[in-house]
């Protein structure tokens, strides 16, 4: 085996408030580098990487709620999502195993980029294939909305490398404001549209009609072509960064370890579920779900570890694909990647976890398909596109953790006027205040917190670094997310929107300290980079 390893660079991390030469761009600099054709590209990909996400939950919850499912059932579904949290576990092979006859041809990061949509194209079609009107086909649908899951976390894998990969550090502010217009704009056309298509098809609250929900998912399904158009057109990113040269049995072996861990997790999943006795007590259902997945994460790595210590998977495989870029993040930031860790888990929780039961809550205050559609889908993903440009513009502008905090306390904020909805009932007005400062206040701190997450990643460890961070991101809000329905019918929609206005408290603090004792200090930077 032999590794490739470059120099590292004694630079300090540059934020990315600050230009090539130290200085804050201006306004009109900051602006101007939108123009850039990089970003044009981030604008598409993003597009490919928000289709997705809103037919594995969102879109799907009300699709399954006119088919007659409850909610709590039904917000179970948003654990397929949680592909997207443990994304970091499969990045490696990503990163490092080639694709036979594709990589040769596109490149490491594309042919896996246009495999992962080819797959997520096929996860959409075969979900639109079943009509949910039982438990079994529920469990070839959940089956497809995980496949769904794994393939869409496998896209935002690559294309979060290609990005960080394919310009300075100085502009990922500028590609993660372009996007996350374009991920909005996803997001738009699998929330507005599919409701809309639905609609337009036949399928009511009061008249539930498949074949409008399957022509829906088959039309989202035929959309992805446009990301794998964009993919074949691009150019493979020209960087340096960690290289592994080993045989193929050592990628089988990468491979072998993640599957038989992701199978010991499944079933022991199922096995904790089947030994826990029933209850009908919300308290106690909430802490048996919660020992069955702590359990079956816990034994999924403990398998890992076996198969390594039995030496049936070599070691130091294992510890150049996972353990060597946590480590260069770790021996980068010392005993104060502690507070960056926090920080990352706990940043997004407020307006992820009242995300969840969101369009349920519309539903349950009476509004149809088509007032959902305008005002969410449309109007509010609009709005977020606007709140993702200037989310750009301020870590562009200004110093990131100052942007932070303004992101940290409008997404919290936001979520009381969820409250005060709750309270008026079946009201536009304050329907669509609630929509736009929510999305607004969402797609600033998304794209401020992408361009965060893209200053402390180690250009050597791109993929699995970055794949790591933005993990960590999602993994807790999608934990407690998987629960909110049960939160729901235990505390009622004001006291829900409440408690999730007050858990964003303590990430001010968090941002405070990062601030002081981390973004203020000198960081090695731990990257070479070069750019066509």
């Amino acid at each position: 085996m032999e590794i490739s390893k470059q120099p590292v660079s004694n630079d300090k991390a540059a934020l990315p408030s600050e230009s090539s030469t130290g200085t804050k761009k201006s306004w009109g600099e900051a602006i101007k580098a939108y123009m850039d054709k990089r970003a044009w590209v981030m604008l598409v990909l993003g597009f490919s990487s928000g289709l997705p996400y809103l037919l594995i939950f969102s879109s799907l919850s009300i699709w399954l709620k006119e088919a007659g499912f409850d909610i709590k059932i039904i917000t179970m579904f948003s654990w397929a999502m949680l592909g997207y949290s443990f994304k970091f576990v499969w990045s490696p092979l990503v990163n490092a195993v080639p694709i036979p006859l594709l990589t040769k041809m596109l490149g490491q990061r594309r042919s896996w980029l246009a495999l992962a949509q080819i797959v997520v194209a096929f996860a959409i079609f075969m979900l639109g294939s079943f009509n949910p009107t039982s438990d079994v086909v529920l469990d070839y649908m959940a089956f497809f909305a995980v496949l769904l899951g794994f393939s869409a976390a496998t896209q935002d894998i690559v294309i979060d490398a290609y990005r960080i990969e394919i310009a300075e550090k100085s502009m990922q502010p500028v590609l993660s404001g372009m996007f996350m217009a374009g991920y909005r704009i996803g997001l738009i056309v699998a929330g507005a549209g599919a409701l809309f298509l639905a609609e337009y098809f036949g399928s009511t609250k009061a008249t539930y009609n498949y074949a409008a929900w399957q022509q829906t998912y088959y039309i989202m399904s035929s959309l992805m072509l446009i990301g794998v158009v964009t993919t074949l057109l691009i150019k493979e990113p020209t960087v340096t960064r960690e290289q592994h040269e080993r045989p193929m049995s050592d990628y089988f072996q990468l491979f072998l370890l993640f599957l038989i861990s992701v199978i010991a997790l499944i079933a022991s999943f199922i096995v904790i579920g089947h030994v826990l006795p029933a209850t009908e007590s919300k308290f106690l259902g909430f802490v048996y779900e919660s020992i069955k997945f702590i359990g079956a994460v816990v034994i999924a790595i403990g398998t890992a570890l076996v198969l390594l210590k039995a030496k049936i998977i070599k070691k130091q495989v294992a510890v150049d694909m996972w353990v060597a870029p946590i480590q260069d993040f770790f021996i980068r930031y010392g005993k104060k990647a502690v507070w960056l860790i926090l920080l990352i888990g706990l940043y997004r929780i407020s307006d992820i976890v009242a995300g969840t039961t969101s369009n349920l809550f519309y539903v349950n205050l009476g509004f149809s398909k088509t007032d959902i559609a305008l005002a969410v889908k449309t109007f509010g993903m609009g709005m977020s596109i606007v709140g993702g440009i200037l989310g750009g513009l301020l870590a562009e502008r200004f110093k990131i953790m100052n942007a932070m905090l303004i992101g940290a306390i409008l997404a919290s904020a936001s979520n009381l006027l969820f409250v005060i909805l709750a309270g008026k009932g079946h009201d536009f007005f304050y329907m669509y205040s609630a929509v736009m400062f929510d999305n607004l206040a969402s797609g600033l701190a998304s794209a401020i917190f992408v361009a965060f997450l893209s200053v402390l990643t180690n250009i050597r460890f791109s993929m699995v670094q970055y794949a790591l961070l933005s993990s960590l991101m999602t993994l807790t809000p999608k934990i407690l997310g998987g629960y909110s329905g049960a939160m729901v019918e235990t505390m009622g929609y004001p006291a829900f929107f409440t408690f999730t206005a007050l858990i964003g408290i303590p990430v001010l603090l968090l941002i405070y300290m990062v601030d002081k004792h981390v973004m203020s200090q000198d960081a090695p930077r731990g990257d070479n980079i070069t750019h066509e």
